[in-house]
């Protein structure tokens, strides 16, 4: 498996202990194999545990070693296009039912958050979209429009009334999402597993994918050191599935564009501080061409995230275009240091819309979340546990060939480039 660069991430400091796992050792069956051990596969794992169906969890690495691990932390209503722009690519029809269930998608996080106890600092007071200039503000004028004429409780707040719910400095403005929220995405994503765990799933972890063999309607899977049949497979390694090289079916991956995404936290601040920023614990990130993001956890950090890898040579750069722009953003904040760093892979797709592939008889994946893993993983967790158990009708996407972007790592390797550029050279921060 490709190595990947260890850095200190405060989820993995602060989420609670995984469910017990090992390695799949000898012969396994099970009704369904799911690939990967984030939000999709986990999702999926407890609904079709839920419906009485045998499903089997196989994880290259850790439970939420992913993106899952990586995440903001945003849970997001809808994808990052807007409404009638989905609309526009997708078909009246089938636009309308992607919109229904990703702006329902928060309400589903939250209720497995609460009907299993899962412990992930889950908080409901919407998100901020805060506006940069006057491009900005009429990007989510434009949104609250769109959201607004399909019933959606979202709101344009004033400069005013945006300074008050962050607590930033120099922003037009903010578009409110009642419907969304914040966890510990890590949490999350472990309390899905001990859910899933404990509806009869089966997870194993430390277990690549090495090799698939179809015999007559069932899948033989090399996994491990160990061997899993199945008569369906479900692929949810979105962006990491090129980290196994030997793994079958990561033809996928060839179609996403790998956008990296940074973060950075703070040691507790000082209540005074604390309060001030973001004090209803909405989670923010705003309209600029680089983007950044920022939010609290439940003690007292502050988290801010932008486009980029913190590789060897770009950790710095990042790193003081951080500390600048939190100093600018809350001039308030007074002495802080950085106690954790981490980054992640987002998945991006050439229309910014996830992707459904049956990649062989019995295989079934979506990817490409683009920026917004928590909520659709989950929904799409459950589209693909009832797919497979026979309600083909269940995904709302269409099924569709991968389509290699030949210009994908070109691309990854602008945006990793552009962003440390322009966080060397941008002193507004």
């Amino acid at each position: 498996m490709a190595t990947e660069r260890l850095l200190p991430n405060l989820w993995h400091a602060t989420a609670p202990a995984a469910p017990a796992t090992a390695p799949l050792t000898g012969e396994l069956r099970c009704d369904v194999a799911i690939i990967g051990g984030g939000f999709t596969g986990l999702s999926a794992a407890l609904h079709l545990a839920e419906m009485g169906v045998k499903a089997v969890v196989i994880e290259a690495r850790a439970i939420g070693h992913g993106g899952s691990g990586r995440n903001v932390g945003l849970v997001n209503a809808g994808m990052w296009v807007k409404p009638d722009d989905l609309i526009a690519t997708l078909g009246t029809e089938a636009g309308n039912r992607l919109l229904h269930e990703l702006g329902d998608g928060p309400s589903l996080v939250y209720e497995l958050v609460a009907r299993h106890g899962i412990a992930c600092e889950a908080v409901r007071n919407g998100t901020l979209h805060m506006a940069a200039g006057a491009e900005g503000l009429k990007e989510i004028r434009e949104r609250e429009a769109q959201w607004r004429k399909r019933g959606a409780p979202v709101e344009v707040l004033p400069a005013e009334k945006a300074h008050a719910l962050s607590g930033a400095e120099g922003f037009t403005g903010a578009l409110l999402d009642r419907r969304a929220g914040t966890i510990q995405p890590l949490a999350y994503a472990r309390g899905l597993a001990a859910a899933a765990i404990a509806a009869g799933a089966e997870i194993f972890t430390d277990t690549p994918l090495l090799a698939a063999e179809r015999t007559g309607d069932l899948w033989k899977l090399e996994a491990g050191r160990g061997t899993l049949t199945a008569r369906y497979v479900i692929v949810a390694t979105n962006a990491y599935g090129a980290l196994v090289n030997s793994a079958p079916w990561k033809a996928q991956t060839q179609e996403l564009t790998i956008l990296p995404f940074f973060q950075f936290a703070t040691n507790p601040l000082a209540d005074g501080i604390a309060e001030r920023i973001l004090p209803e614990r909405q989670g923010a990130w705003d309209t600029g061409l680089v983007m950044t993001s920022f939010r609290m956890d439940q003690q007292n950090r502050l988290i801010f995230g932008s486009i980029g890898r913190l590789d060897a040579m770009a950790e710095g750069t990042h790193r003081a275009f951080a500390a600048r722009a939190v100093r600018r953003l809350f001039p308030y904040v007074g002495d802080f240091r950085f106690e954790y760093w981490w980054d992640g892979r987002i998945g991006m797709t050439t229309n910014n819309l996830p992707v459904m592939h049956k990649l062989a008889p019995g295989v079934v994946s979506i990817s490409g979340y683009n920026g917004r893993g928590i909520a659709p993983g989950t929904v799409f967790g459950r589209a693909l546990a009832r797919y497979v158990s026979g309600d083909i009708s269940a995904i709302p996407l269409t099924e569709t060939p991968i389509m290699p972007d030949p210009w994908r790592n070109l691309k990854s390797a602008f945006y990793h480039a552009g962003a440390q550029a322009k966080h060397f050279i941008d002193r507004r921060f």
